[in-house]
């Protein structure tokens, strides 16, 4: 719930500096001088661009908490059981060693979400979170496939 929390609240202190920034935007376009007004519209993109990017990674946490509600109905959510360090992160050489199992079964059955869904949980746990993220887009898509096709 903590991360829900700083995730809305970084997403609010956004909405303010994209006001601030777009009012200055505004403002640099009334003078009507051509650099200005260049120099306003590029001042304007910088908030919509990031307003699409806070967008997405919202949509990906919300569906995220989907799968995850959905997996753990089913009693299907990996057990988190690895030691940890003092400082409370996961034994990297514990976690590697967890992660044959998941990548193995992602695939053996490369079309099933959940095993995406846990691989995901897998490259988490080992620190790479470029590939967890990718995983975890996996998963969606393949659930997003299975709600389409009544799977």
């Amino acid at each position: 719930m903590r991360a829900k929390q700083t995730a809305f609240l970084l997403a609010a202190v956004f909405v303010v500096y994209a006001a601030l920034i777009g009012w200055r935007g505004v403002l640099l376009i009334r003078t009507g001088e051509p650099v200005a007004v260049v120099l306003g519209i590029a001042v304007l993109v910088i908030p919509l661009l990031g307003a699409y990017l806070v967008w997405r990674e919202i949509q990906f946490g919300r569906r995220t908490e989907v799968l995850a509600r959905e997996l753990e109905a089913a009693g299907g959510l990996p057990v988190d059981d690895l030691p940890r360090r003092p400082s409370g992160r996961i034994d990297r050489a514990a976690a590697d060693a967890a992660f044959g199992h998941y990548r193995a079964a992602a695939e053996a059955t490369p079309e099933d979400w959940r095993v995406w869904f846990r691989l995901s949980t897998a490259y988490d746990a080992a620190g790479d979170r470029r590939r967890a993220r990718e995983a975890m887009r996996k998963a969606i898509g393949q659930y997003d496939t299975d709600k389409l096709t009544g799977s």
